[in-house]
């Protein structure tokens, strides 16, 4: 039978295939979680005196063997059973009879599929984030190496002033350091306790609450039951808000990466080994990885809309819609955990291209130097401006390309140990070290 079925009624196959949907595929991604939360509310059971000291031990122990089942990747939902906590306390009770099927006390599916969601959700960011720092790491050192390297800077797609491909790689770094507050900001919702809000209106059970807060390592709990529930879905939209963060940094780097090893540019060359052919033009070496990074992240920005069209119109308390959200959230990681991997892989191999602003038709990318050289010896700056507009007009101009650019953040101080702390800080805000200890003592 299922969690919720009444002995006597049964549902119409055809209902049950549209409502289960692809529920049990997404949740073999929360089984690991679906047995810490089983394990935290086990021992929180115990001392309220709804399991016995035996009972507790018996319950941890199957746990952890279901556990390793599914480290091993031999844990499967079986044919008929509707989900993870179906299978979970199936298992239980195949191994420990009615024992096992005490393990639902004080608890309602609701809050059950809420505390998976939010382990995975904050076991998954943490990835992310580890990943993210990965990309991070590679772009400041690439930034530290061509800080010498200069590159045509451009607005509007006109080529404007100097730059680097200190600065260039240091943007994206830089870009990453504040994508990593977003992934924290998510990281630290998805990290409340909502269990023990059964199904959004707590228990008559006396359950400690704190208690299963710090066994499964939450920072906090969501206190109010009822908002317990309504941060369901809330919690995905904010966790893919902060992937499609990510994704927006990786997509405009991908598309700069296609325009600059384009020959019409030609500043990046990538090597062979990571270029595709054409079935026709036999001299064609294709961004492929680039395109594909682009399209790749493109995708994933779209999927916060995905969640907020689904929860566009529901009032409060919980709604079945809220079931299809695991397939828009739990693929998404994996998507953008593969995009990061290649992007470290392709920055890594990327070759850079020296002394480009020696070619006369970046000439005129001195200008502003020409303005700003007049100004240091007294002319206004609006004057200057004007003397530099007609040596142009008049072919008189004569680019300076010495350059003594010396504030923070410019072509000669990239402020890279600034962008490395403002990461270091982004980093250190999780907190995650509390819930893989958490993890850790479930578990021993």
């Amino acid at each position: 039978m299922k969690l919720w079925q009444k002995e006597g009624v049964s549902t119409a196959d055809q209902i049950e295939r549209f409502t289960v949907g692809r529920d049990r595929e997404m949740d073999l991604f929360l089984a690991p979680f679906d047995v810490l939360g089983n394990l935290a509310h086990a021992q929180m059971l115990e001392t309220i005196h709804l399991l016995t000291r035996s009972e507790l031990d018996d319950i941890s122990r199957e746990l952890k063997q279901i556990y390793a089942q599914i480290q091993a990747g031999t844990f499967v939902i079986e044919e008929g059973v509707e989900d993870v906590h179906s299978q979970v306390e199936l298992l239980l009770t195949r191994a420990l009879g009615d024992v096992g099927k005490k393990i639902h006390s004080g608890r309602s599916r609701n809050d059950q599929v809420l505390v998976d969601l939010k382990l995975f959700t904050r076991d998954r960011l943490w990835a992310v984030a580890d990943s993210v720092q990965r990309v991070f790491d590679r772009l400041v050192s690439r930034s530290e190496q061509h800080k010498d390297d200069l590159l045509p800077g451009y607005t509007h797609l006109q080529i404007a002033m100097p730059s680097s491909f200190g600065l260039w790689f240091g943007a994206y770094a830089e870009g990453l350091a504040d994508d990593m507050l977003t992934l924290q900001t998510a990281y630290r919702l998805a990290n409340r306790n909502p269990l023990g809000s059964g199904a959004g209106y707590g228990s008559s059970f006396p359950l400690n609450r704190s208690l299963t807060t710090e066994l499964l390592g939450f920072e906090g709990m969501h206190v109010n039951v009822v908002y317990a529930q309504m941060s369901r879905g809330k919690t995905e939209q904010t966790a893919l808000t902060a992937l499609a963060a990510v994704a927006a940094t990786l997509s405009r780097m991908a598309m700069d990466i296609c325009l600059y090893n384009s020959q019409n540019f030609g500043f990046l060359t990538l090597p062979d080994a990571l270029t595709t052919g054409s079935s026709i033009m036999p001299h064609k070496k294709n961004p492929d990885v680039a395109e594909l990074l682009r399209a790749k992240t493109n995708r994933l920005k779209a999927l916060p809309m995905e969640v907020t069209l689904v929860l566009s119109n529901l009032p409060s308390g919980y709604h079945r819609d809220m079931q299809i959200l695991k397939e828009v959230l739990m693929p998404a990681f994996d998507e953008l955990l593969d995009c990061l991997s290649i992007t470290e892989f392709m920055l890594e191999h990327l070759q850079v291209k020296p002394s480009l602003l020696n070619d006369t038709k970046y000439d005129l990318l001195f200008s502003v130097e020409r303005v700003n050289e007049l100004v240091l010896q007294g002319v206004p700056f609006r004057e200057a401006y004007r003397i530099v507009g007609q040596e142009i007009a008049q072919h008189t101009y004569e680019p300076p390309r010495q350059l003594h650019h010396t504030h923070e953040g410019s072509i000669g101080n990239l402020g890279t140990d600034l962008i490395v702390a403002h990461m270091q800080d982004a980093r250190a805000g999780f907190g995650a070290e509390r819930a893989q200890q958490a993890t850790a003592r479930l578990l021993a």
